[in-house]
């Protein structure tokens, strides 16, 4: 069964929505030039409140490495997803945490630079050059079938609706499933309606 992460939570009534709709993890955005972008205090609140088997997932771009600890500790989350340019020795100083590598994919997937990081999981994203993630914008999943020699725990991103996510899983087989934009009425404001519709589509995929 593919898992479903549904990304850029701001409030505690998306988060709910998104646990009550089906969602396996849910990712909090630690980036202050994000339009969704939350305040490490505001997501440990939040997070005390949620079932321990929804995965808090925090994800950073370009942090520094004291900052990601401090609040990977504070909001006790079980994954880090790193989504801008951070290196393979940066990567290592993390070897005690749940990683997430993400790679934004433009017309190709090089995989002699992704396969020197060992990290626990790679997610694709679709690569837009003034745009950290949350492009809504899909990439060609074709790319992907390049990729079954690696043995990682795969996160697929960008453009993923409930209309094509289905098919989506059917090209590049990802171990997850990843959501922002699809499912807000604007930046940091989801739409429980399309929350659910998504999480059904994706669920459906596997019968």
């Amino acid at each position: 069964m593919v898992r479903v992460k549904i990304c850029g939570i701001t409030n505690s009534s998306d988060a709910k929505a998104s646990i009550r709709a089906g969602c396996d993890a849910l990712g909090f955005v630690f980036y202050r030039k994000s339009a969704r972008y939350i305040t490490p205090d505001k997501a440990n609140v939040m997070i005390k409140d949620l079932p321990k088997k929804i995965k808090k997932i925090g994800v950073f771009v370009n942090a520094k490495e004291d900052y990601i600890r401090r609040v990977a500790r504070l909001c006790r989350l079980d994954m880090l997803q790193f989504h801008g340019n951070e290196s393979v020795q940066f990567c290592r100083k993390f070897r005690n945490h749940k990683v997430i590598r993400a790679f934004r994919v433009r017309d190709k997937i090089e995989l002699d630079k992704i396969s020197r990081y060992r990290t626990y999981a790679y997610m694709f994203d679709t690569f837009r050059k003034d745009k950290f993630g949350g492009t809504g914008k899909k990439f060609n999943w074709n790319l992907l079938r390049s990729i079954d020699t690696i043995k990682k725990i795969i996160f697929l991103s960008g453009g993923l609706t409930d209309k094509n996510v289905g098919n989506a899983i059917k090209l590049s087989y990802p171990d997850w499933v990843d959501v922002s934009s699809a499912v807000e009425i604007r930046p940091g404001k989801k739409d429980h309606r399309k929350l659910k519709k998504f999480i059904r589509a994706v669920k459906s995929s596997a019968l």
